[in-house]
């Protein structure tokens, strides 16, 4: 089974800029955004972004959800880097790329606040909470069924991480923690955006699970977002 190899190498460009930045200079942003919505982090400027924040005092509430998010942006990635082996479309392999640096920078946060990494050692397709493993298993055997349903799969897997974003947000005080979920925020609206669009070219439909058919119909007629 293939370890997580790009967590190690993400990582440690985030702390090699961690010790090279400085402050002072506008770090650039924090997430880059194609024209497709594929949403990826740039480890160099999370690095630099996060070097200007105090490090504050970290909850209990706010340890847990790290970690929880962590495992739940794992999941995508591995989800869909199955689901790319599996189907000709490239936003499986697009998205899956992207979802690597979403689940680096939370490892990143962890790294910050000195937290233990949930995923450690684990390989992909692999997690240290029942559920989040459950689910994995669930997804990936829907995914092999047809490209509609691991279509399907991408749209739920994003509409999942929408709504768990937004509640993870609401016990949480901490700028930096805040920054990055943001940025995962709207990378899921992004990514919901693009399984949608093909999803909708292949003939398929969707009817949401975990957020308001409003929220959802509002998210999926934007524009893809490029910035904060």
């Amino acid at each position: 089974m293939k370890r997580r190899w790009f967590n190690a190498s993400l990582l440690a460009v985030i702390a090699g800029a961690l010790v090279a930045c400085g402050g002072g200079d506008d770090p650039g942003p924090v997430m880059a955004v194609d024209a497709t919505g594929t949403s990826t982090f740039s480890a160099g400027n999370l690095a630099a972004q996060l070097a200007t924040y105090p490090l504050a005092p970290l909850s209990p509430a706010e340890a847990d959800s790290l970690a929880f998010m962590r495992e739940e942006e794992q999941l995508a990635h591995d989800v869909y880097a199955v689901s790319a082996t599996l189907w000709n479309p490239p936003v499986f392999a697009n998205i899956s790329t992207s979802e690597a640096t979403h689940s680096a920078a939370v490892k990143a946060l962890l790294d910050r606040y000195q937290l233990a990494d949930p995923l450690a050692g684990l390989p992909n397709g692999s997690f240290k909470t029942p559920a989040f493993q459950a689910l994995y298993d669930a997804l990936v055997a829907t995914s092999r069924t047809s490209l509609i349903e691991a279509l399907k799969v991408g749209v739920q897997i994003e509409e999942l991480d929408i709504r768990d974003i937004t509640a993870q947000k609401a016990g949480i005080d901490n700028a930096d923690i805040l920054m990055v979920y943001d940025n995962l925020l709207r990378g899921s609206r992004n990514h919901l955006r693009a399984f949608m669009k093909v999803l909708t070219q292949q003939g398929g439909t969707y009817v949401p699970q975990y957020i308001s058919q409003t929220e959802f119909d509002a998210i999926v007629s934007s524009a893809v977002e490029t910035g904060p």
